[in-house]
């Protein structure tokens, strides 16, 4: 009788243990409805730095215990990181297409979303001491022009805006992201440099922008999504939901970005 009842309160403390092991266990988000928490990294395009930025901090705020750590550069090469298997819980690039080759990787975490659209344009120093006024001019002997590369989104739109223009271009710089496009041109090291329309807006008085109708032959769309093997999913999935919400998009459009369906194609 009292050998039964020792055998029977083992067996109680034995389900009680291997019940609490199988909570304190648990990978964060791995489950449903499981609450943000945490630290994720998230890898942006260049382009992104100020609205990222600003978002982070929000997240963080509206999440207690949350931390985002920001690593922004050219949409190609964070790619080519998340391929090498640098640790991303979320990546936002500024085209479809570098997208595209981590889902077809199977690297990213479900299908992206479209957040946000980008456009071209002309930054050229205070003054615009070359008179640059519209796309054409860039091609003018003697114009220093500063690009991305085309492997970059934002070079791979420059690309297709001259070839829909007819007009070629030689730039006597090509650069890995757009803020390094901008540099040159604030620094007054190239007569103009072709960024996106929220580049120039970002730079305030550093830079003057000249809009050309020729840019809306390469709309680009952003598409965000969460990465493969993240082991921080639900605050990786929440803060995908700040970035495609109302708030989220409130803060793009007031940096100058257009809503996700305007575009048509595929920005750094």
């Amino acid at each position: 009788m009292i050998r039964g009842r020792i055998l029977t309160a083992a067996v109680l403390l034995l389900a009680a243990v291997l019940s609490g092991c199988a909570v304190t266990g648990s990978v964060p988000g791995a489950g449903s409805g499981a609450k943000p928490g945490g630290t994720i990294t998230v890898f942006a395009a260049a382009s992104l730095k100020a609205t990222f930025t600003q978002l982070a901090r929000t997240f963080e705020a509206e999440n207690p215990g949350t931390t985002v750590t920001l690593s922004f550069a050219g949409s190609s090469d964070l790619a080519s990181q998340i391929s090498q298997g640098a640790p991303a819980d979320v990546f936002a690039a500024a085209d479809a297409a570098t997208m595209q080759k981590l889902q077809d990787g199977g690297l990213t975490e479900g299908a992206p979303r479209k957040f946000a659209t980008n456009t071209l344009a002309i930054a050229v120093p205070p003054g615009n001491p070359a008179g640059i006024a519209g796309f054409k001019d860039l091609a003018r002997p003697g114009v220093k022009l500063v690009t991305c590369a085309r492997q970059v989104p934002c070079g791979a739109a420059a690309a297709r805006t001259a070839e829909a223009a007819g007009v070629t271009l030689s730039p006597v710089s090509e650069e890995n992201a757009v803020t390094d496009v901008l540099g040159k041109v604030t620094s007054g090291e190239a007569d103009a440099g072709l960024v996106y329309g929220t580049d120039i807006k970002a730079a305030g008085s550093k830079a003057a922008g000249i809009q050309f109708p020729e840019s809306g032959s390469a709309v680009n769309i952003y598409p965000i999504a969460g990465v493969a093997g993240s082991r921080n999913r639900a605050t990786a999935q929440a803060f995908l939901d700040l970035v495609t919400g109302p708030e989220g998009q409130e803060v793009l459009a007031g940096a100058g970005f257009g809503p996700p369906g305007a575009g048509q194609g595929g920005s750094t």
